[in-house]
Protein backbone atom coordinates (compact mmCIF):
# COMPACT_ATOMS: atom_id res chain seq x y z
CA UNK A 1 0.00 0.00 0.00
CA UNK A 2 1.40 3.51 -0.77
CA UNK A 3 1.53 6.29 1.55
CA UNK A 4 1.78 9.83 0.10
CA UNK A 5 3.47 12.82 1.48
CA UNK A 6 2.85 16.51 0.36
CA UNK A 7 5.34 19.77 0.82
CA UNK A 8 5.79 22.89 -0.46
CA UNK A 9 3.00 24.46 0.20
CA UNK A 10 3.38 28.53 1.23
CA UNK A 11 2.66 32.11 0.94
CA UNK A 12 3.29 33.42 -2.01
CA UNK A 13 1.91 36.97 -4.05
CA UNK A 14 0.48 37.04 -6.91
CA UNK A 15 2.44 36.18 -9.62
CA UNK A 16 4.79 34.20 -7.85
CA UNK A 17 5.40 30.60 -7.97
CA UNK A 18 5.25 27.63 -5.35
CA UNK A 19 6.39 23.51 -6.08
CA UNK A 20 4.35 21.11 -4.13
CA UNK A 21 6.35 17.47 -4.25
CA UNK A 22 4.16 14.24 -3.29
CA UNK A 23 6.67 11.32 -2.13
CA UNK A 24 5.37 8.11 -2.22
CA UNK A 25 6.48 5.28 0.49
CA UNK A 26 5.64 1.67 1.38
CA UNK A 27 5.59 0.79 -2.95
CA UNK A 28 6.82 2.84 -5.93
CA UNK A 29 4.02 5.08 -8.28
CA UNK A 30 4.08 1.85 -10.76
CA UNK A 31 0.85 1.51 -13.16
CA UNK A 32 -0.54 4.50 -10.83
CA UNK A 33 -2.45 7.37 -11.88
CA UNK A 34 -0.95 10.81 -9.63
CA UNK A 35 -3.30 13.94 -9.51
CA UNK A 36 -3.27 16.83 -7.44
CA UNK A 37 -6.42 18.44 -6.13
CA UNK A 38 -7.41 21.52 -4.13
CA UNK A 39 -10.22 22.46 -2.01
CA UNK A 40 -10.50 25.84 -0.51
CA UNK A 41 -12.76 27.09 1.87
CA UNK A 42 -16.44 26.67 1.31
CA UNK A 43 -15.74 24.33 -2.01
CA UNK A 44 -15.27 21.04 -3.08
CA UNK A 45 -12.38 19.26 -3.71
CA UNK A 46 -11.28 20.64 -7.52
CA UNK A 47 -8.84 18.17 -9.85
CA UNK A 48 -5.85 20.30 -10.73
CA UNK A 49 -3.47 18.14 -12.17
CA UNK A 50 -2.89 14.42 -13.42
CA UNK A 51 -0.11 11.92 -14.66
CA UNK A 52 -0.23 8.31 -15.36
CA UNK A 53 2.82 6.33 -14.81
CA UNK A 54 2.22 4.22 -17.50
CA UNK A 55 2.72 6.46 -20.39
CA UNK A 56 3.45 9.61 -18.63
CA UNK A 57 0.65 11.58 -20.41
CA UNK A 58 -0.29 14.66 -18.52
CA UNK A 59 -3.77 16.79 -17.90
CA UNK A 60 -4.91 19.67 -16.58
CA UNK A 61 -8.34 21.49 -15.29
CA UNK A 62 -8.55 24.56 -17.49
CA UNK A 63 -8.37 26.87 -14.68
CA UNK A 64 -4.22 26.40 -14.21
CA UNK A 65 -3.52 24.93 -18.19
CA UNK A 66 -0.41 27.07 -19.35
CA UNK A 67 0.12 27.90 -15.45
CA UNK A 68 0.66 24.52 -13.75
CA UNK A 69 3.12 21.83 -14.62
CA UNK A 70 3.50 18.14 -13.27
CA UNK A 71 6.16 16.32 -13.51
CA UNK A 72 7.36 12.88 -12.10
CA UNK A 73 10.55 10.98 -10.77
CA UNK A 74 11.19 7.62 -10.86
CA UNK A 75 13.72 7.53 -9.40
CA UNK A 76 12.84 9.99 -6.29
CA UNK A 77 9.29 8.13 -6.32
CA UNK A 78 7.99 11.93 -6.12
CA UNK A 79 5.23 13.81 -8.33
CA UNK A 80 5.89 17.65 -8.35
CA UNK A 81 3.56 20.16 -9.19
CA UNK A 82 5.34 23.36 -10.42
CA UNK A 83 2.64 26.25 -10.02
CA UNK A 84 3.84 30.15 -11.80
CA UNK A 85 2.00 32.71 -12.51
CA UNK A 86 -0.12 32.35 -9.23
CA UNK A 87 -3.37 33.83 -8.37
CA UNK A 88 -5.61 34.75 -5.20
CA UNK A 89 -8.17 32.28 -6.56
CA UNK A 90 -5.43 29.51 -6.69
CA UNK A 91 -5.55 29.70 -2.87
CA UNK A 92 -6.42 26.43 -0.90
CA UNK A 93 -5.26 23.11 0.33
CA UNK A 94 -3.29 21.07 -2.02
CA UNK A 95 -3.61 17.30 -1.82
CA UNK A 96 -1.47 14.54 -3.74
CA UNK A 97 -3.57 11.51 -4.63
CA UNK A 98 -2.66 8.23 -6.16
CA UNK A 99 -4.77 5.44 -7.28
CA UNK A 100 -4.01 2.69 -9.82
CA UNK A 101 -7.77 1.37 -10.59
CA UNK A 102 -8.35 4.89 -12.75
CA UNK A 103 -11.20 5.29 -15.85
CA UNK A 104 -9.52 7.99 -17.13
CA UNK A 105 -13.02 9.33 -18.75
CA UNK A 106 -13.60 9.92 -14.58
CA UNK A 107 -10.02 11.34 -13.72
CA UNK A 108 -11.17 14.43 -12.07
CA UNK A 109 -13.29 12.48 -9.37
CA UNK A 110 -11.86 12.10 -5.97
CA UNK A 111 -13.59 9.50 -4.99
CA UNK A 112 -11.60 7.09 -7.68
CA UNK A 113 -8.44 8.10 -5.54
CA UNK A 114 -8.04 5.14 -2.55
CA UNK A 115 -4.76 7.33 -1.40
CA UNK A 116 -4.46 10.74 -0.37
CA UNK A 117 -1.56 12.28 0.96
CA UNK A 118 -2.23 15.41 4.07
CA UNK A 119 -2.70 18.51 2.35
CA UNK A 120 -0.48 21.45 2.19
CA UNK A 121 -1.69 25.00 1.89
CA UNK A 122 -1.05 26.93 -0.35
CA UNK A 123 -1.86 30.97 0.38
CA UNK A 124 -1.72 33.55 -2.83
CA UNK A 125 -1.74 37.07 -1.32
CA UNK A 126 -2.97 40.12 -3.81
Amino acid sequence: EVQLQASGGGLVQAGGSLRLSCAASGSTFDDYVIAWFRQAPGKEREGVAYISDIDGSTDYADSVKGRFSISGDNAKNTVDLQMNTLKPEDTAVYYCAADSQIILSSISNPNQYDYWGQGTQVTVSS
